[in-house]
């Protein structure tokens, strides 16, 4: 891990990969550092909800991650990753190495997937409160204009249907795995000229979904040849 501070990279494409160690073996850590004047809205467990934040951290840990305490873990690696002040924080069983970047009229999206634990959202005869564990499918997106609370929330909501519609075409029979995240970053407001909507018909908003849509795929196309074809010899 790095005890230096990482410098501004604005671009999501220029996002590095870091590692930390967890149960003695080393574990990636992607980090992206996009600089001052950001917000975010994001469901991840650390830095979640509406807010300026200054970096993003997908940590990847190993399967069976039983630590109670995901938001002290997820912080102690965002300090020895060099990441000062607020950021977002989300974690993962799947490869980080293996993640899939996609680019549609300035939208970014990356996203890491593992989709062995996955169903549809309305499953009858589930739920309940659990300790958080993981999350399997983690989305990060970066759009080059601000956008208004609402279009941020509007955001989230356009990149989960991307993504479920991305699953859905490649025979997945699911909407996702129980413990997605989503964290979507924008320029912060410094005037009139912000975007009211982020839904999949409107200009940011369809790119978002495209950006989404197609790195989810590609994130999870290979998953799932695997799941049909049978364990390697």
């Amino acid at each position: 891990m790095l005890s230096r501070t990482l410098p501004a990279r604005p671009s999501l494409a220029d996002a590095v990969l870091l590692g930390h160690t967890e149960q003695g073996r080393e574990w990636p850590l992607l980090v992206w550092v996009p600089g001052p004047g950001v917000r975010m809205v994001s469901s991840a467990v650390l830095g979640g909800g509406i807010g300026e934040r200054g970096w993003v951290v997908n940590a990847q840990v190993p399967p069976g991650y039983d630590r109670l305490d995901p938001v002290a873990h997820l912080r102690e690696l965002a300090a020895g990753a060099g990441l000062p002040g607020p950021g977002v924080g989300l974690m993962t069983a799947a490869s980080v190495a293996d993640r899939r970047h996609a680019v549609d009229g300035g939208a970014h999206a990356v996203v890491t997937a593992g989709i062995g634990v996955r169903g549809w959202a309305a499953a009858p005869g589930v739920g309940g409160v659990a300790v958080p564990h993981p999350g399997t499918i983690n989305i990060i997106v970066s759009l080059p204009v601000p956008l208004t609370d609402a279009a941020l929330v509007n955001a989230v909501a356009t990149a989960t249907e991307a993504k479920t519609q991305a699953l859905v075409e490649l025979g997945a029979d699911a909407s996702g795995t129980p413990t997605d995240a989503v964290c979507v970053a924008a320029p912060s407001p410094a005037g009139p000229a912000t975007e009211p909507f982020a839904g999949p018909r409107s200009l940011w908003g369809a790119r978002l979904a495209r950006a989404v849509h197609r790195a989810t795929r590609e994130a999870c196309a290979g998953l799932l040849a695997a799941e049909r074809t049978g364990p390697a010899a």
